[in-house]
């Protein structure tokens, strides 16, 4: 089944600015995003509930699913933007109307906590969708070079992307070989939290990649361990890792293994090609990936290509 492409943005297009996790604690932030996208000639419109807070959340379920409604059911608005992550997307899964997404194609980004409604998209819908810069954490700073040429040449280009120029440290290979497949994947925490539900893709030969922030190792020593356990690394296509941001033990006076470590040994066990320190996560440098597009990672190259455009 190939996958459903949303039209590229154009400037002058209206763009819908969403909640669906955690509150934004600092609304200017908001502001500088949309000054922004209003730069580069875009339009924008905030959504009923995205600045609410109830506790951790942005708003009820009920309400962070209205405003993604709304965005998705205005035909004015050619795309979607989600202003930050935190928690919140997984309890509003049972109740995104999935069919009107799927009628009402659109550019959709965020990643983190966002990584869970994403790929409850592509389940239901087959929609590509963006593992890219938010608008109230990346868009209301000065973008990283390759955090924007990335991100805008995906979103609104209809030609193949090909390799995305890479500066910096080389990714590492953990495991050789080659492998093509749809890139699915995301926040590592998100991609456990719906495992065995109706919500989990089919990761079968498929491009995974993962990032997390935050998570000790030992915490994401048992995330691989349930994705080994499920069977998910050894029938991947390829696996590409990013950025752990923040994955250290908090008592560093006991013994602990290292993310890269660990790495390394899932790696092993999983036998697929393995290529980590891709730039993509929670740091300023990120590459958009989009999730859903059939790609070929060459390990012993260090090197993934995108093989056909994200949009239609």
């Amino acid at each position: 089944m190939n996958p459903l492409k949303p039209s590229p943005l154009r400037q002058g297009d209206l763009i819908g600015l969403v909640s669906p996790a955690s509150p934004i604690a600092d609304v200017t932030r908001i502001e500088r995003g949309v000054r922004y996208l209003e730069s580069l000639g875009y339009r924008t419109i905030v959504g009923r509930h995205a600045t609410l807070a109830t506790a951790y959340l942005a708003g009820s379920d009920d309400q962070r699913v209205a405003d993604m409604h709304e965005m998705f059911s205005m035909k004015e608005v050619r795309g979607v933007l989600c202003i930050r992550g935190g928690y919140g997307t997984p309890r509003i899964l049972p109740i995104v109307d999935y069919r009107l997404i799927a009628r009402n194609p659109k550019v959709f980004v965020g990643y983190s906590d966002i990584t869970a409604l994403q790929l409850a998209i592509w389940k239901k819908t087959r929609l590509v969708t963006f593992h890219g810069p938010m608008l109230g954490v990346d868009m209301a700073d000065t973008m990283d070079r390759l955090t924007e040429e990335s991100f805008w040449t995906l979103v609104t280009s209809r030609t193949r992307p090909g390799r995305p120029v890479l500066t910096g440290p080389a990714p590492s290979i953990l495991s050789s070989g080659s492998g093509t497949g749809r890139l699915l994947g995301g926040n590592l925490s998100l991609i456990v939290s719906i495992l065995g539900t109706p919500f989990q893709p089919d990761f079968r030969k498929a491009v995974l990649f993962l990032e997390d922030i935050g998570e000790e190792p030992y915490r994401i020593d048992r995330m691989f361990a349930q994705l080994r356990n499920a069977s998910i690394l050894s029938r991947a296509g390829a696996i590409l890792s990013g950025q752990f941001s923040d994955c250290l033990p908090r008592d560093a006076s006991k013994p602990s293994f290292s993310v890269d470590e660990l790495l390394k040994e899932y790696a092993r066990l999983g036998g697929r090609p393995f290529l980590s320190g891709v730039p993509f996560g929670h740091e300023t440098r990120k590459l958009t990936i989009p999730l859903g597009v059939r790609a070929k990672i060459d390990a012993d190259a260090g090197t993934m290509e995108y093989l056909e455009p994200a949009v239609r």
